[in-house]
């Protein structure tokens, strides 16, 4: 016959009990909320801000006319890159040509004149020495030697003028560069002589300008960081959008020296070089300027900080997995999803990512750590 001794019995009787305290904790457990953390990045930074910027070929002029007649011949194509002094318009030429003959015969008058002034000049000189003719026939005779000097001189300038002129006659391209259509087609009569009319115009779009502007503030900081030799303004990069392929960099090259005073800010000015022919004048593009560096800066996800009455704050997981209402001084943003933190936080600090509304101070979490 088997005996329980009292011991025996005890332990039997607890046995419920150990089990019931069991599933008690686990019930515990199961109610705990989940959450995701992560610790704050450490890494030197280099903070950038992008502008709106408008692309201007580095030269660009119009192409007149500025003579009188009708356009004759077009001797390019439109959108065509030509080589600097190429024809590209012949205007009717023949009341230029006229006026230079005109003013070559008169050239060849002014210079016989004179030739036969300075003789007679020569002879009254010797014939007043022998009593032949009066001082005042000398002084006459330099007179008209003069005068014809003067004349000589009326000669060439109007023949200059007149050979300028037949010169617009042709409508020659400044500088290489690639030329637009023009309002004029062969046939038209322009009448340049009164006011330059404007035929087409010529861009030189080897090399772009891009402008934007700043505020004085950003200003300041990028010239002081310029100074300092901090940050990289020789290859700054330059977006398109989809429009344009490839990757393009800007050189900062040039500074206005006023301040607007309609919006307060500086423009600025970067030079690309158009390797690919794909930029034009007038496009819109995308500057990412750097401005300043971080050497360590304190990185966290910018979705997990939230705004009260009293400024920025996160939600931190002590050792105890309790959640910790701690308040934050926030820098800029980095890589759009970043952002910088001035105080309140260690890099050891397991801060909350998500589930930012299921959560509350000196809440028990369980928390799931998370890159």
């Amino acid at each position: 016959m088997k005996t329980i001794t009292v011991c025996s019995l005890s332990a039997l009787m607890l046995l419920p009990l150990v089990a019931g305290c069991g599933k008690k904790h686990a019930s515990e457990n199961e109610g705990v909320q989940e959450v995701s953390v992560a610790l704050p990045t450490v890494d030197s930074v280099v903070l950038r801000q992008e502008y709106p910027a408008t692309l201007i070929a580095a030269s660009m002029t119009d192409i007149v006319a500025r003579v009188n007649g009708t356009i004759q011949k077009q001797l390019y194509t439109d959108g065509q890159t030509v080589a600097a002094g190429q024809p590209l318009f012949l205007i009717e030429s023949t009341t230029y040509r006229d006026q230079v003959n005109q003013a070559q015969g008169a050239l060849e008058t002014a210079l016989a004149e004179n030739e036969y002034a300075s003789k007679q000049y020569a002879a009254m000189k010797k014939a007043l020495e022998a009593d032949a003719v009066s001082k005042m026939d000398v002084i006459q005779a330099e007179s008209n030697l003069r005068s014809s000097e003067a004349a000589i001189k009326t000669a060439r300038a109007q023949l200059e003028t007149a050979r300028t002129n037949l010169g617009y006659c042709t409508v020659r391209a400044p500088f290489a560069g690639k030329v637009a259509s023009s309002p004029y087609v062969v046939g038209s009569y322009i009448g340049g002589e009164g006011a330059p009319v404007t035929l087409t115009k010529i861009y030189d779009d080897r090399t772009i300008f891009a402008d934007f502007s700043v505020t004085t503030g950003r200003y300041m900081e990028i010239m002081r960081a310029r100074k300092e030799g901090k940050l990289d303004f020789d290859h700054v990069p330059v977006t398109f959008g989809d429009s344009i392929s490839g990757a393009y960099e800007g050189r900062l090259t040039y500074e206005a020296p006023d301040v607007s005073t309609s919006t307060g800010t500086v423009m600025l000015r970067l030079t690309i070089d158009n390797t690919g022919g794909q930029l034009r004048e007038g496009m819109y593009a995308t500057v990412s300027l750097p401005y300043a560096s971080r050497p360590k800066a304190l990185l966290i996800k910018d979705a997990a900080i939230s705004t009260d009455q009293l400024g920025k704050y996160v939600y931190l997981v002590n050792d105890s997995d309790k959640v910790v209402y701690t308040p934050i001084q926030i820098g800029d943003i980095y890589h759009d999803t970043l952002r910088i933190v001035d105080s309140g936080l260690t890099p050891s600090d397991r801060y909350v990512t998500t589930a930012l509304l299921k959560v509350r101070d000196g809440m028990t979490v369980k928390p799931l750590l998370s890159r």
